[in-house]
């Protein structure tokens, strides 16, 4: 295609093509580049009739870290200060609904998608994998839906998705305790289609699933992507909505400053509920 990116490369081959996760931020941290280059990088494939399948994966030895909290942190600190007004509020409101909308590219693309995950996949990871098709893990791979931990509610579609993906009661577990999973489990609960070794053998099998695809007529494919995802459109983008709206009226808390002043002093947090 001949774009470059910051946070992520993209390679095409045989009607497929891989998307790998590059940071820069460590273990493929979501800093500012991947929310801004994701929509246009999906659009892009999207619009690409010789792309007929997607593969997302991450480099090095992790998927994802998720949410880079350093790099994304002037976002908050207009709201954070007590007795904020409506502005930082409303500009809060705007910037969660522009990062769903980088979540969104992903799984609003008409042509199908799969992950292959291997080492931590967290918070943002999660959101980022709950809007492909299929997911695939290798035996190392760690899930956590982590915002809870972190004071956050979270906001960029693992609440909104993953309720088509999971049982209720596994979800709730995952999202109150933010829990870290393995592999096995992943797969347990129906988290992941499938565990491999390794990273290598995770990221082959989703190139296999993704010819068996390719090979298939490409219309009637986007066809029966569209008619699947008919069923949830509404569900998904009202849930999406909601969280914007609560986040912008209750995210600026004295836990989430008490869990960012914590990491910088590697401490426990201790949350109060104020």
């Amino acid at each position: 295609m001949g774009d470059t990116y910051e946070s992520v490369t993209v390679d095409i081959k045989d009607h497929v093509a891989q998307v790998t996760l590059v940071g820069p931020g460590k273990g493929n941290a979501m800093g500012p580049a991947f929310w801004a280059e994701m929509p246009e990088v999906f659009a892009k494939l999207d619009a690409d009739r010789d792309v007929r399948v997607i593969v997302l994966t991450g480099s090095g030895k992790n998927f994802s870290y998720g949410l880079d909290l350093m790099a994304m942190g002037g976002t908050l600190s207009g709201v954070m200060s007590d007795g904020a007004t409506a502005r930082p509020r409303a500009e809060l409101h705007a910037t969660i609904l522009r990062m769903q909308g980088a979540i969104n590219a992903v799984a609003d693309c008409r042509t199908p998608t799969i992950a292959s995950v291997h080492g931590w996949c967290i918070g943002g990871g999660v959101d980022l994998i709950s809007a492909v098709d299929m997911r695939y893990a290798s035996a190392d791979a760690k899930f956590s839906v982590r915002e809870v931990k972190i004071a956050i509610v979270a906001d960029v579609g693992s609440l909104a998705r993953l309720p088509l993906i999971l049982s209720d009661g596994h979800l709730r577990e995952l999202a109150l305790t933010g829990k870290d999973i393995d592999a096995a489990r992943a797969e347990k609960i129906g988290l992941v289609n499938d565990v491999f070794e390794d990273a290598e053998a995770s990221l082959a099998a989703a190139h296999a699933t993704a010819a068996e695809i390719a090979a298939n007529p490409p219309l009637v494919v986007s066809g029966v992507k569209d008619v699947l995802d008919q069923q949830r459109i509404a569900r998904v983008s009202e849930s999406l909505r909601y969280v914007a709206v609560w986040n912008s009226a209750f995210l600026p808390s004295k836990d989430l400053g008490e869990r960012i002043t914590a990491t910088f002093e590697k401490r426990p947090p201790n949350f109060t509920g104020e």
